[in-house]
């Protein structure tokens, strides 16, 4: 896969390094992913969210041991410091990790949303926005431009534009949106991937959270290396102070099970509900580097687990009020 604009390169080729395989745990539990104003709102605003999320991490872990096996589980946590940079590491972090020790939960991953956009130097949003291919709906005759030009994918037929007046002799009659796969009745998305802000692009937290999920499935790929690899930290080491300086994703537990899995379960805030509706939209649509997808399925083959053919049929939530 090419990165679009940049000649980055997400593929395999003769002569190129070998896809590398990377550990895989049984589910990837997600414990938050909260936005500036929950951490700007202190500790009990923590507080309550890990209260809330216990009792389902708790469930999610029953569930994965379902057949008596013993479960590989690890959790992780996101901090969305992207678009707007809050607070420090040293300040910030030592409160997240105490109030979900707190509420009895360990935190074993933590990451920063800009890893998803770069990761040590490598253009990973970029990456999986060249991987992106559009469902056209029926009819489709390839007047939009592509969502590389826009920044928008849909999963359906768009509302045809409104004519000028002086085209009105030819004016067509107004056609309802369709989602491609629809049961009967549509939900049309038509979601924002990125736009331009002082010259640069930014990219959508829903876009962001589709990369997060693939690096949690084991799926990102960089010249046949994995990228968003965990940095060990050492427990007690301080945090820095700017999140530069900080690894796009840390081990904080050395007794983790592997950060990526064969499948992914997030508890989340309801107002997320909607970013995660076009988290599903993207990962419909994305073109994943075969051999990594061929990797997890003999693994999972391999250990006598089913993993859903469909990227976005790996990944589960539970939505709840939120503190």
């Amino acid at each position: 896969m090419i990165e679009a604009g940049t000649g980055a390169v997400f593929r395999e080729t003769t002569g190129e390094p070998r896809t590398q395989a990377v550990p895989l745990a049984h589910v990837s539990l997600e414990l938050g992913h909260l936005y500036t104003e929950d951490f700007e709102a202190g500790p009990e605003r923590l507080r309550a969210h890990f209260a809330q999320v216990r009792p389902w991490a708790d469930t999610a872990r029953t569930v994965a041991a379902a057949g008596g096996r013993r479960p590989r589980v690890s959790t992780c946590f996101l901090v969305d410091e992207y678009c707007t940079r809050f607070s420090t590491p040293a300040a910030l972090l030592p409160v997240v990790l105490a109030e979900a020790e707190r509420a009895g939960l360990v935190i074993d991953y933590l990451a920063r949303e800009s890893g998803c956009a770069v990761a040590d130097g490598v253009p990973v949003a970029e990456g999986v926005e060249a991987c992106l291919v559009e469902s056209p709906p029926p009819g489709s005759d390839g007047s939009r431009p592509p969502v590389g030009q826009t920044g928008w994918l849909a999963n359906g037929r768009r509302t045809p534009g409104v004519r000028t007046v002086e085209a009105m002799a030819d004016a067509t009659v107004w056609q309802s949106p369709a989602e491609n796969t629809a049961r009967r009745h549509s939900i049309f998305l038509d979601a924002e991937l990125w736009d331009e802000a002082g010259g640069r692009r930014v990219w959508s937290c829903a876009f962001l959270a589709a990369v997060w999920q693939l690096a949690r499935l084991g799926l990102l790929r960089h010249s046949g290396e994995p990228v968003l690899q965990p940095v060990p930290w050492t427990a007690g080491e301080d945090f820095p102070g700017d999140w530069d300086a900080l690894p796009p994703l840390i081990r904080l537990s050395a007794s983790a099970a592997p950060f990526s899995a064969y499948r992914t379960c997030s508890v989340l805030p309801s107002r997320l509900l909607p970013v995660e509706h076009a988290v599903r939209v993207v990962l419909d649509q994305v073109n994943v580097e075969p051999q990594a997808l061929r990797q997890v399925a003999e693994r999972a083959f391999g250990e006598g687990l089913s993993v859903p053919e469909e990227i976005s049929d790996r990944i589960s939530y539970v939505f709840n009020e939120g503190p």
